[in-house]
C-alpha cells in the first residue's frame, strides 16, 4: 500500500461529511446590476449587503436567496485586487462552489491529505480557478452581511425555485479523466453516469460528460451532483469549446435550479424578461410520441419551450436560459423531477441544436 493510500485509509471520506450545496459566489463586474437581474428576472430576494457603507473598501457583495438556493454576487471596488483581475480575464462567472458540511475542519483536512490544493481556510482548488469552500449550514458563515439599505423586493409573480439540483463544469479536451479522478481521489465522490460523444452530439459538434456526486439523496438537498464536460472532436466548434475560449479557462458552465412546478416557474420567468433557448419546431411531435402515456400539459410546454424526458424511474422537465452575461458562458437550467434522476438524455440533441443556432448567430459555430 502506498503512503497516499495509507493516508486515505486513515482519514474520513470527505463525501460522507458533505451534506449539500451551501451557496454559489459569482465574481462579476457590477454586483448591483447582477443582483438586480437575479432579483427582478429570477425572483430572488436580496437579503444582505456588504460594501463601503458596512466597512468593506475593496469589494461589494449581495446575498440573494430563494427557497434553499443561495447566491452571493461580488464585485471589486478598485482595479488592484483578485476579483478585478478575475473578471478582467473571464468576465462574470462562478468563483466559489460552497458545500455544506457537518465538520469543515475535518472535511478540509481529509481533502488536503488526499492531495487537494489549499485555497484559503476551509477551501480547496478545483478546475480552472474554481474553488470549493466547506461551510456549516448557517448563513452567518458566508459573510458579515448587513440588512440595512437593501433594495425593495422586486415586482413580479413568484418563481418557485427550491434548491440547486446540479452544477455543471467545463474542462479542456482530454482533461475529463483528470478531474473525475480529482473528485474521486480527494473528496471520495463517485461516478453517477457517463455520456460519451455518440450520446451527446449533433451533425456538427459533440462532447463527453461524466457526472460525479457525493452519494446524497438524488434530486434532493442532500445531493451534491456535478457533471463535468469536455469538448469532443466534431465538424465544427462545440458549445464547450466556445465556453472555454470565451471564459479563458475551465469553469462552471451552468447551474440547474429545481422547482416543483416548472410551468408556473417558466411562465413567471418569461414575464420577468428572462429568455430561453428554443427547441426545434419538430421537437414536440417526437416528444409526444415518446411520452404518449404521460399526462402532461403539452400546449403549455410547447408555448414555453419546456423539454421533457423519461427514464425507468420517472420523467423530468427542463428548460435552459440564454447566457446571463455578455460572454456566452454562464447560464441557468430550470428542472422539475418527477422520479427521474438523470439529466434529460433524450433532450440532448434538441438542446445542442438550439445552442448551435445561437452559436451560429454569434459567428462561433
Amino acid at each position: 500500500m502506498s503512503l497516499l493510500d495509507e493516508t486515505r485509509a486513515s482519514t474520513p471520506v470527505p463525501a460522507e461529511l458533505v451534506t449539500g450545496f451551501h451557496h454559489l459566489e459569482l465574481w462579476v463586474g457590477n454586483a448591483r446590476a447582477v443582483a438586480h437581474l437575479l432579483a427582478t428576472g429570477f425572483g430572488f430576494t436580496i437579503d444582505g449587503y456588504v460594501g463601503p457603507e458596512t466597512g468593506s473598501n475593496d469589494r461589494s457583495s449581495y446575498l440573494l436567496t430563494q427557497g434553499d438556493v443561495r447566491f452571493v454576487v461580488t464585485a471589486a471596488l478598485g482595479s488592484g485586487n483578485e476579483i478585478a483581475e478575475h473578471v478582467r480575464s473571464h468576465g462574470d462567472g462562478v468563483k466559489h462552489v460552497a458545500l455544506t458540511t457537518v465538520d469543515p475542519d475535518a472535511v478540509t483536512s481529509a481533502a488536503m491529505a488526499r492531495g487537494a490544493r489549499a485555497a484559503g481556510r476551509h477551501a480547496i482548488r478545483s478546475y480552472g480557478e474554481t474553488v470549493h469552500r466547506f461551510l456549516p449550514a448557517g448563513m452567518d458563515a458566508v459573510a458579515d452581511f448587513s440588512t440595512d439599505r437593501l433594495p425593495r423586493p422586486a415586482a413580479g409573480a413568484p418563481v418557485g425555485l427550491t434548491h440547486i439540483d446540479h452544477v455543471v463544469g467545463n474542462v479542456e479536451d482530454g482533461h475529463l479523466p483528470e478531474w473525475v479522478g480529482f473528485y474521486e481521489d480527494t473528496l471520495g465522490f463517485t461516478q453517477m453516469t457517463h455520456f460519451d460523444r455518440d450520446q451527446i452530439s449533433t451533425e456538427f459538434s459533440a462532447l463527453r460528460s461524466t457526472v460525479v456526486w457525493n452519494g446524497g439523496s438524488a434530486g434532493g438537498n442532500g445531493a451534491v451532483v456535478m457533471p463535468i464536460n469536455e469538448p469532443a472532436a466534431g465538424r465544427k466548434r462545440s458549445q464547450i469549446q466556445e465556453y472555454l475560449d470565451s471564459y479563458g479557462a475551465p469553469g462552471v458552465q451552468h447551474v440547474a435550479l429545481a422547482t416543483e412546478d416548472i410551468v408556473t416557474a417558466v411562465a413567471s420567468l418569461a414575464d420577468r424578461g428572462i429568455r430561453f433557448l428554443t427547441p426545434p419546431a419538430t421537437y414536440y411531435n417526437e416528444a409526444k410520441e415518446r411520452l404518449s402515456d404521460v399526462d402532461l400539459p403539452w400546449a403549455e410546454l410547447e408555448r414555453l419551450g419546456i423539454l421533457v424526458d423519461r427514464e425507468a424511474s420517472g420523467h423530468l422537465l427542463q428548460v435552459f436560459t440564454e447566457p446571463i452575461g455578455d460572454r456566452p458562458t454562464l447560464f441557468f437550467e430550470v428542472i422539475q423531477r418527477e422520479g427521474a434522476n438523470g439529466f434529460g438524455e433524450g433532450n440532448f440533441k434538441a438542446l445542442f441544436e438550439a445552442i448551435e443556432r445561437e452559436q451560429e448567430r454569434r459567428g462561433n459555430l
